[in-house]
């Protein structure tokens, strides 16, 4: 939750020193459609699923709800940070051009339970999928992440 909140600063940090300080923010109270913010900026509204992973993290995948490509805009940023000061090192983008929905995860492997069943067997859950580190884009700065989510702003 410390990693979603200051997520959400940073792009408001980011827009409001660019002299933009309208951006709107929705919490999503549970996480069943595959979103966990809904942010809206430059009139592009964003449905956006957060993923972390320290700096140094052998994580090679995330698993991704399938109802976040029926979003419009859906999308993942996945932050990776800092373990000892929390700061943003560079985030992980899936997603679409701004105003385009997040491209069909039905090509990628269905996730399995963590744990088995009774009889020791993990089921598939039909709805996840996994998405493999090499299908996002490496983005550097906060900057480049904001013009992913909301394209360029119109001079101030």
């Amino acid at each position: 939750m410390l990693l979603e909140h200051l997520f959400a600063g940073a792009i408001m940090r980011h827009l409001w020193l660019k002299g933009f300080t309208r951006l709107e923010m929705l919490k999503s109270q549970v996480d069943d459609s595959g979103y966990d913010l809904i942010l809206e900026a430059n009139s592009v509204v964003r449905h956006i699923q957060l993923k972390a992973s320290h700096r140094g993290s052998a994580t090679s995948r995330v698993n991704i709800n399938d109802a976040l490509a029926r979003k419009p805009s859906g999308c993942v940023v996945w932050m990776q940070f800092d373990p000892i000061t929390l700061d943003f090192d560079h985030f992980l983008w899936l997603g679409s051009e701004p105003g385009e929905p997040l491209h069909t995860l039905c090509g990628f492997k269905v996730a399995k339970q963590a744990k088995g069943n009774a009889q020791g067997i993990k089921l598939e859950r039909p709805n996840i999928r996994v998405v493999p580190k090499s299908e996002f884009d490496r983005l550097g700065t906060i900057e480049e992440l904001v013009t992913r989510l909301f394209g360029v702003f119109p001079p101030t």
